[in-house]
């Protein structure tokens, strides 16, 4: 299974971005079943969780709430996120990540597959 994330840039703060993760291979024919994450790490920072959409619904962390969008194409095996209103603690490399768990879901060993990060960089 491979993951392609895509979208990162450079933005002012108080703009916006939508990244996407492209799903392929394996056994990715049932992409709708997929509990899809992102996820954001800064330099010198942990990797940290940003939102997740599953079949139950969407979740996010508190710092994000509000401000991004999870969402997902199944036809197209690609799950988006939308982020208005940055600003500079946003400012990081981007993951997305794949799994089939139920629970976790804040916990990046939940998911099984990740892509190789996007960068976004917040300019004041």
């Amino acid at each position: 299974v491979q993951l392609q994330a895509y979208g990162g840039g450079l933005v002012q703060a108080g703009g916006f971005l939508r990244l996407s993760c492209a799903g392929s291979g394996g056994t990715f024919g049932t992409f709708s079943s997929y509990t899809m994450g992102w996820f954001r790490q800064a330099p010198g920072k942990a990797r940290e969780w940003v939102a997740t959409i599953r079949l139950s619904g969407t979740y996010y962390a508190d710092s994000v709430k509000g401000r991004f969008t999870i969402s997902r194409d199944n036809a197209k095996n690609t799950v988006y996120l939308q982020m208005n209103s940055l600003n500079s603690e946003d400012a990081a490399v981007y993951y997305c990540a794949a799994g089939q768990r139920s629970s976790m879901l804040a916990v990046p060993s939940t998911y099984d597959y990740w892509g190789q990060g996007t960068q976004v960089t917040v300019s004041s």
